[in-house]
């Protein structure tokens, strides 16, 4: 199966732990790329540098308050539609930097999506802070032989340099917000354009 899957067609996948469109992309994007037989690349991302370079000292969402309102008014429309659990979060937008740091290790390993969806659960289902260690570590429970070593590879400043540097290569492919998909140079934007997405990649493969 592994072998069949290095011949799909790959997806983009830039996604940020903070984010409540990402959490709807995080929590169905595997799946729907099975079906589609699309391989997903995962690519972590830091959504605060990219705001504060357009002068933005937070998500939109919380500095143009009607657009905030909307915003959770759909993002629960879509979990319904979606059939996900969803409950808006009491601080937004939440700090993520130490589980994006974890993602940005695990970005290749098998565990990825069973970690990216314990951290979104815990964000927008749970109400909790994603940015504690004893949280990560219970997002890594069962995922990984130590989890503990996994956080600690997560802090070295191999792995907090990579992070920039991808947040980085984000800004200068045009990414303005998550989540967003590319097929090749091919960008789209928001939840509701994973599908555009996987049609896209299907057939220019």
């Amino acid at each position: 199966m592994a072998t069949e899957q290095a011949a799909w067609p790959e997806l983009e996948f830039w996604f940020e732990f903070g984010s409540n469109y990402s959490y709807l992309s995080v929590m169905r994007i595997a799946a729907l790329a099975r079906q589609a037989r699309v391989r997903v690349l995962w690519r972590p991302f830091l959504l605060g540098p990219i705001f504060r370079d357009k002068g933005w000292s937070s998500s939109p969402f919380v500095l143009e308050p009607a657009k905030g309102r909307y915003a959770w008014i759909d993002t629960a429309r879509r979990a319904r539609k979606y059939g996900l659990e969803f409950r808006q979060p009491s601080v937004f937008p939440r700090t993520a930097l130490l589980p994006m740091r974890v993602a940005m290790l695990g970005a290749g390993e098998p565990w990825m999506e069973a970690f990216c969806r314990a951290v979104m659960r815990q964000n927008f289902v749970e109400d909790v802070d994603i940015n504690l260690a004893a949280q990560v570590l219970r997002a890594l429970d069962g995922l990984v032989d130590d989890p503990a070593a996994v956080l600690a590879q997560a802090q070295g400043d191999a792995n907090k340099l990579a992070l920039r540097e991808q947040t980085e290569r984000a800004q200068r492919r045009g990414v303005f917000g998550a989540p967003t998909f590319f097929v090749g140079d091919e960008m789209f934007w928001g939840d509701d354009r994973l599908e555009d997405a996987l049609v896209w990649c299907r057939k220019t493969a």
